[in-house]
């Protein structure tokens, strides 16, 4: 039950991608603003009621990872996104989560970082934005790459600064 929300948000991404590979943008937008919102009240609550475990630390990010590619994928499909952004921000998360990975079996917990979270808030712009069928959200996933890759040097330098 402790993390209903984030597990919402892992199942919401395959009616999301349903939905938008049958051309239900208006739908598959809905499920999306419902699953942003889950992430938020997740994150909040277990900020609130002191409940942060080890299994949501990494179960979180996992979320927001399903959350994001899998509906850019579709959208890749549906034509309303170039793939090679797809390509470069799927690169960075699992580059991210193997460092992490490796972090994890040295002791090391490595948290969201400030230019992590706005990565991701642009990231939930971005897919909603395309979604609406608005141009501006490629854009904003640009930006939101950008931000990716400041973001993991920035991973990438605490890393090898607290590892060795």
């Amino acid at each position: 039950m402790e993390h209903l929300f984030t597990l919402t948000r892992i199942i919401l991404s395959f009616p999301i991608v349903g939905f938008i590979l049958t051309r239900q943008y208006e739908i598959a937008f809905i499920l999306y603003i419902i699953g942003a919102l889950t992430d938020w009240f997740d994150g909040n609550l277990a900020r609130k009621n002191n409940r942060i475990s080890n299994f949501g630390k990494l179960l979180d990010p996992y979320a927001d990872k399903v959350f994001v590619i899998l509906p850019l994928i579709a959208l890749v499909d549906a034509n309303k996104v170039d793939g090679i952004w797809v390509i470069l921000l799927t690169f960075r998360e699992l580059s991210i989560s193997f460092l992490r990975s490796i972090a994890v079996e040295k002791g090391v917990y490595m948290e969201a970082s400030f230019l992590g979270k706005i990565k991701a808030l642009l990231e939930f712009i971005a897919v909603s934005l395309l979604l609406l069928e608005s141009s501006v959200g490629e854009y904003i996933l640009i930006l939101s790459i950008i931000f990716a890759y400041l973001s993991a040097y920035q991973y990438l330098k605490s890393y090898l600064f607290t590892s060795f």
